[in-house]
C-alpha cells in the first residue's frame, strides 16, 4: 500500500506541475493579448499566429500521441487476433502528417484561416458549416472519452485508484488550464507532457525486456497465449480489404481534425507550417515505438508467473489494459509509477488540444457568424471557456464506456474519414465545387455509413458487403467499406456540382431553381476567397456561395 501512496503523490506532483504551467501560459497569453493589434480571440484559438517550429512540433506531436494511441497500439501488438501489423497508427500517422504538410499546411495557412472550417463558411455557407461541425465535434468528443477511458484503466490496475475519480480528476485538470490559457497553455503544457512521456516509456523498456517472465522477443516463432499466432501477427489475404480500410482511416482521418490546422494556423508562416507537420511525422512514429515493445512483451510473458496468474488478459477481455498490465507486474513498482505519468501526461496533451480544437470551430464558426455576429472580443473568449468545459463534460461522460480503447480510437476518426475528408479535400483543391455537391456528397456518405453499422455502438449493418462474418452473433465488415464510402461521396460532390453548373450555365435549369443562391453571387464570393478571412468577417453579415 506504501507503493500505491507514493504513486498517488508522484502523479499528484505531475498534476500540480501541469496546472502551474498553465497558469503561467495563461498570463504569458494575456500578455500577447495586450500588445497584439488583432483580435483577442484569436490569441486564444491560433496564439497569435507567431508559434515557433519548435513548440509547434511539440505540441503538434504530443496532440496525437494520446492515451488511444499509446494504448491502442499496445492492444493491437499484443491481441493474439491482431499482432504487430495491425499496429498501423504509427505508420499513419506519418502518412497523415506528409499529406497534411505537402497539400493542406500552405493552402490553409496562406489564406489565414481561423478553423478548419472556415473555408466551408466562405464557400457554401452557414448550414453546410454547421452540418460539417457535428460529425467534427462528435469526433473530438469520442477522442476525448478514448484517451480518458485509457488514464483511468490504467490508474486502477497501477495505483488501485477508481476509474471514476482518475477520470475526474484528470479531466478537470486539463479543463482548468485550457479554460485559463487557451492555446498557449495547451502548447506549454505539451512540451513537459512530451518530454515526461518520452523519457518514461523508453525507460520502462529495458526492465520489461529484461524481466525473467518474458522470453526473447526475437524468437520471432514464439507464440503467445494463444498458443496459434505470433506477435507479429500476419494480414490475410481475406483480411487485407479489413487491414486498408483501418489503415487510411488513421492515416486520412486525421487531415479533418480541427487539433491538426489549430497548429497549422498558429505556425509564423506557411513553410513553418510545413516544416511543423513534416517534423511531427517522425517524432509520432517514435513516440509509437514503445508502446509496440510493451505490447510484443506483453505477448511473450508467461503470465503464469507473475502476481496476475492465469487466464492471460487476453482470455479475460482485459487486451485493452495490457499495457498498464504490464506495467504493474511485469516491472518494478516505482518504474510502473513512471508509466502511469507517462500515459496521464498522453491523455492530457492530447485532451486540451481536443477541446481547444472543438470550443474554437463553434465560437469562430457557429456563435460568432449565426447567434451573435456583434460578439464583443470578450465575450467570445467566455464562449470558447465555456464550450471547452461543454466539450470535456461530454467526453468525459462517455469515458465510462466498457468498449475497446482501440475500437474508441478507430471511431473517433471513423466520421472523419467518411464524411469531412472527401468534403475538405474538395473545398480547398477543387474551385468547381460547389454547396449542391456538398449537400449531395454529406447525405449519400451519412446514409451509407450509417446503414453499414457500428459493432462498438451496437448498430447492426443494414448493408453486408463482400467478405462480412458473423462471430458471436456480431457481424464484421472485412470489406473496406469506409474507403469506399469515402470514394463515392468525393464522386458525388464532383459529379453534382459539375452537372448543376452544367445545369445553370446553360439554362437547361432555371434561375429561380437555385434556392441556395450558389450562382447569382459567384462573382462575389472569388473574390471573398481572395481575401483574409478576417476581412470577411468584418465587412460582411452573409455568406457568398460559389461554382468555380
Amino acid at each position: 500500500m506504501a507503493v500505491h501512496v507514493a504513486g498517488l503523490v508522484a502523479v499528484a506532483a505531475f498534476y500540480v506541475v501541469i496546472l502551474l504551467t498553465g497558469i503561467f501560459a495563461s498570463r504569458k497569453s494575456k500578455k500577447v493579448e495586450k500588445k497584439c493589434t488583432g483580435k483577442m480571440s484569436e490569441v486564444t484559438m491560433v496564439g497569435g499566429r507567431n508559434l515557433n517550429v519548435a513548440i509547434g512540433v511539440f505540441t503538434m506531436t504530443a496532440t496525437w500521441v494520446g492515451g488511444g494511441y499509446i494504448m491502442g497500439t499496445a492492444e493491437a501488438v499484443y491481441s493474439p487476433a491482431q499482432g504487430l501489423v495491425w499496429a498501423f497508427g504509427p505508420l499513419a500517422y506519418i502518412l497523415n502528417f506528409l499529406i497534411g504538410g505537402l497539400f493542406f499546411a500552405k493552402q490553409m495557412r496562406s489564406k489565414r484561416y481561423v478553423t478548419m472550417l472556415d473555408p466551408f463558411q466562405n464557400r457554401y455557407g452557414q448550414l453546410f458549416t454547421t452540418a460539417i461541425l457535428l460529425p467534427a465535434l462528435l469526433s473530438d468528443i469520442l477522442w476525448v472519452a478514448c484517451i480518458l477511458a485509457a488514464l483511468g484503466g490504467t490508474m486502477r490496475i497501477i495505483l488501485e485508484l477508481s476509474s471514476l475519480a482518475s477520470i475526474l480528476i484528470s479531466a478537470a485538470v486539463s479543463i482548468i488550464y485550457t479554460f485559463l490559457g487557451g492555446l498557449y497553455a495547451v502548447a506549454y503544457t505539451d512540451i513537459i507532457q512530451l518530454s515526461f512521456m518520452f523519457v518514461s516509456l523508453w525507460l520502462c523498456i529495458p526492465f520489461m525486456i529484461l524481466s525473467p517472465v518474458v522470453t526473447d522477443l526475437a524468437q520471432v516463432a514464439h507464440f503467445n497465449q494463444s498458443n496459434i499466432h505470433s506477435w507479429v501477427g500476419e494480414v490475410k489475404l481475406e483480411d487485407a480489404g479489413k487491414w486498408i480500410d483501418d489503415f487510411l482511416m488513421l492515416a486520412l482521418g486525421g487531415l479533418a481534425y480541427q487539433s491538426l490546422y489549430q497548429r497549422i494556423l498558429a505556425a509564423a508562416s506557411s513553410h513553418k507550417a510545413q516544416v511543423t507537420c513534416f517534423a511531427a511525422a517522425g517524432f509520432a512514429f517514435i513516440m509509437g515505438i514503445p508502446s509496440a515493445i510493451i505490447g510484443a512483451v506483453a505477448a511473450s510473458a508467461d503470465w503464469n508467473q507473475t502476481d496476475y496468474g492465469l487466464p492471460p488478459p487476453y482470455e479475460r477481455g482485459e487486451a485493452g489494459n495490457v499495457l498498464p498490465l504490464a506495467l504493474s507486474y511485469i516491472t518494478p513498482a516505482w518504474v510502473s509509477v513512471l508509466g502511469i505519468g507517462a500515459i496521464a501526461a498522453a491523455v492530457m496533451s492530447s485532451m486540451d488540444s481536443t477541446l481547444l480544437s472543438s470550443a474554437s470551430m463553434f465560437t469562430q464558426n457557429i456563435y460568432k457568424t449565426t447567434l451573435r455576429k456583434q460578439a464583443s472580443e470578450r465575450e467570445l473568449q467566455w464562449v470558447i471557456r465555456i464550450s471547452v468545459l461543454l466539450v470535456g463534460l461530454a467526453g468525459t461522460g462517455l469515458a465510462f464506456n466498457k468498449n475497446s480503447i482501440l475500437a474508441l480510437w478507430l471511431l473517433a476518426a471513423d466520421l472523419l474519414y467518411c464524411i469531412v475528408t472527401p468534403q475538405l479535400v474538395c473545398v480547398v483543391h477543387l474551385r468547381s465545387a460547389n454547396c449542391y455537391g456538398a449537400i449531395s456528397g454529406y447525405v449519400i456518405a451519412l446514409v451509407l455509413r450509417g446503414l453499414s453499422g457500428e459493432p462498438a455502438l451496437g448498430i447492426p449493418p443494414v448493408l453486408l458487403y463482400p467478405g462480412w462474418r458473423e462471430e458471436d452473433g456480431i457481424i464484421t465488415q472485412y470489406f473496406p467499406f469506409r474507403t469506399l464510402i469515402a470514394l463515392i461521396c468525393l464522386t458525388a460532390v464532383i459529379v453534382v456540382s459539375y452537372l448543376v453548373q452544367l445545369g445553370f450555365s446553360r439554362q437547361l435549369i432555371p434561375q429561380s431553381w437555385d434556392v441556395l443562391d450558389v450562382f447569382e453571387e459567384k462573382m462575389e464570393a472569388e473574390e471573398e476567397e481572395e481575401r483574409p478571412i478576417q476581412s470577411f468577417n468584418e465587412e460582411k453579415n452573409y455568406v457568398f456561395n460559389t461554382a468555380l
